[in-house]
């Protein structure tokens, strides 16, 4: 590994069926300090069982070292290796036959941020997007960094409004700049509520996943 691409050798953790005997697939991005198979565990909590998993692991517990709202140039090189983890995660998934309206992207906390930067950078027709506490990575989002069309793509955002990672303004951001480029975004604030994930959430991704493979 270099220095350069820091996440080249990070290896998948897998849940659920086998890409190859799957046609709905999930990548799963852990946020900072945990781990592939924390944010795995979540594979538990959808209602589907007909779901291949698949998390990619970043160095150290960490995509990439500074605060999301930092200059985008003070997370690099890291950033650019942390988006190409995800797009082999995808890859994985595609390669063995899921096709990507039916790939869910879901991440939490710096793997939400880094879940929706990869996106808006590739708007295309995903299975959707579940963001949960997290959005567009800079010091201010750039328009002119993203482009594509979501197609349609159903995104969730959930966040609560007084998160001391996440400012609610760049929930907003990011929800717009999503609309933007296409998808159909559902974004909640929760009132008061600490930096973590609600049952209403998952509530909310369990109803993006039904709704593939149809």
């Amino acid at each position: 590994m270099s220095a350069g691409d820091r996440h080249a050798d990070a290896a998948l953790a897998t849940a659920g069926l086998d890409p190859a005997d799957a046609a709905i697939g999930a990548v799963t991005i852990h946020g900072r300090g945990a781990t592939a198979g924390s944010v795995l565990g979540l594979a538990s909590e959808f209602e589907r069982d007909d779901v291949a998993y698949v998390a990619p692991r970043a160095a150290n517990r960490t995509w990439y070292p500074n605060p999301f709202t930092a200059p985008t140039e003070s997370n690099q090189p890291h950033l650019d290796s942390a988006l190409a983890a995800v797009e082999r995660a995808i890859a994985h998934l595609t390669d063995a036959g899921i096709a990507l309206e039916n790939v869910l992207l879901l991440g939490f906390s710096q793997g939400a941020c880094l879940a929706s930067e990869y996106a808006a950078r590739n708007a295309r027709r995903y299975g959707g997007l579940a963001l949960l506490s997290g959005g567009l990575i800079g010091q201010s989002v750039e328009r002119e960094r993203y482009g594509g069309d979501f197609a349609g793509t159903p995104a969730f955002l959930g966040c609560s409004d007084t998160d001391p990672h996440i400012p609610e303004e760049r929930v907003h951001e990011t929800t717009s700049v999503l609309a933007d480029l296409g998808a159909d975004v559902d974004e909640r604030l929760y009132p008061g509520s600490v930096h973590g994930i609600f049952e209403d959430e998952i509530d909310a991704v369990n109803a993006i996943v039904d709704g593939l493979g149809e």
